[in-house]
């Protein structure tokens, strides 16, 4: 799951994933395991991609966190080629989704144009109609009305697709709906995928980084100096924070907990909360009698 393609775009994190599961190909397999333990690496090394991967379902490992290594994806990593027409074009589509959602999980309704099968012909292009002339059958075939004949039996349609948005959903991670890419382009082949790429929201009160959540207030100096109670918004509401006495410009504090769930249910992120002091741009003449007094003290306190 760490160097999953799908889940890691760093450097390196294909190639690193290639080596994972190929050597969960061998280890997994008593025959290939024992050729291993045996030879080493060059017990192993006339592994075509079929023999090592052929009797592993991926899908059934990687489909409980959201994506899979099936269709083109195993394919372009492992070089095995279907047998049959060709699989069609995968769609991808990035979706923006709230806080909230990737809080607690939830769908969202993704709405794409693509090229599918006409349903009219089952894309072949062409309808056939029969009937009997003096006992005999006789079939005709003509383009077919809703398709044109054109397109080897392809229409273009808008769908509105539900995608189940994992908790603790990572900002780039890629969700693999099989099936509802473009339609292959010869009559009987597979659709592609549709790949649906998971982006944060923007939101007015966080920043996200991983499953840690940002958020900057604006700090009094006299609560600075005294310390003081503030409310601070969380993804589950408000709560007051203490801000210790002596506080200085830009500290952090750190809300333990209060960030998003991480993926894959390792606990919580944190919310760390920087504090700018708010300098006032006016004063009352009171104020400004109080300021420069407090100026005239910390000037003495310095000089003796």
């Amino acid at each position: 799951m760490q160097y999953h393609p799908d889940r890691n775009k760093a450097p390196g994190a294909e190639e690193r994933f290639k080596e994972i599961a190929e050597a969960y190909a061998v280890l997994s397999d008593p025959k290939k395991r024992a050729e291993y333990d045996s030879a080493g690496f060059a017990g192993v090394a006339g592994f075509t991609p079929e023999d090592l991967f052929g009797g592993i379902d991926f899908d059934s490992i990687f489909g409980d966190l959201g994506f899979g290594l099936g269709g083109g994806l195993f394919d372009r990593f492992f070089g095995r080629r279907r047998a049959g027409p060709p699989r069609g074009a995968d769609i991808e589509v990035e979706v923006r989704v709230p806080l909230e959602v990737i809080a607690s999980g939830g769908e969202e309704t993704i709405r794409i144009e693509r090229r599918a099968a006409c349903t009219a012909c089952g894309g072949s292009g062409q309808k056939t109609t029969s009937r009997r002339d003096r006992g005999v059958l006789i079939r005709q075939s003509t383009p077919c009305s809703e398709c044109g004949g054109s397109g080897r039996g392809r229409v273009q349609r808008e769908e509105s697709i539900a995608v189940r948005i994992p908790v603790g959903a990572e900002d780039g991670l890629v969700l693999r709906v099989p099936g509802k890419g473009y339609a292959a382009a010869a009559p009987g082949g597979t659709a592609g995928d549709l790949l649906v790429v998971v982006r944060s929201a923007p939101d007015p009160r966080f920043g996200r980084s991983g499953a840690d959540l940002w958020r900057v207030e604006e700090l009094d100096i006299a609560d600075a100096v005294l310390g003081a109670e503030i409310r601070v918004p969380t993804l589950a509401g408000n709560v007051a924070v203490q801000v210790p006495p002596g506080t200085q410009p830009d500290s952090q504090l750190r809300l333990r907990g209060k960030g998003l769930p991480r993926y894959g249910g390792r606990g919580r992120g944190d919310l760390y909360v920087r504090l700018a002091l708010r300098v006032p741009a006016r004063l009352s003449a009171e104020e400004k009698r109080l300021y420069e007094r407090l100026r005239a003290i910390a000037t003495t306190s310095r000089k003796a």
